[in-house]
């Protein structure tokens, strides 16, 4: 299964997980059965509100599920409509969160735990 996980840098598996989705400067494409990593350079990480175009960056992955630690209505909207489950991480790093999405224990985003804007403070979140 393949998951696409925003960070903050590419440290392979023990890449940060970034606190919000469009503003992620990278996207980590990781095997959760070989734990393999692939980073994609996030070219629309300086968007207007509202504007973030997720599936052009992504555009030809074979994805099965995004997991953020946090992203907002118009991006999850737009992941929702091509079929990509997103959940929330609270985890530090990408192998962190792989081993809960294994065992299950991520929320699936839904609209009412989506952000309703991309402020600095971090939602709750794990602090990186």
């Amino acid at each position: 299964m393949n998951l696409c996980i925003p960070i903050t840098r590419d440290n392979g598996i023990q890449s940060p997980v970034s606190l919000h989705f469009g503003s992620a400067p990278i996207f980590m494409v990781v095997d959760t059965e070989s734990l393999a990593c692939r980073p994609i350079t996030n070219g629309n990480l300086h968007h207007d509100h509202g504007m973030c175009q997720p599936l052009s960056q992504l555009a030809g992955e074979r994805l099965d599920a995004m997991v953020v630690g946090g992203i907002g209505m118009g991006a999850y909207g737009k992941l929702k409509a091509a079929n990509i489950r997103v959940f929330l991480s609270e985890h530090p790093t990408v192998e962190k969160t792989v081993a809960a999405f294994k065992t299950g224990s991520l929320r699936e985003v839904t609209p009412a735990t989506a952000c309703a804007h991309h402020g600095n403070e971090p939602h709750g979140h794990a602090a990186q």
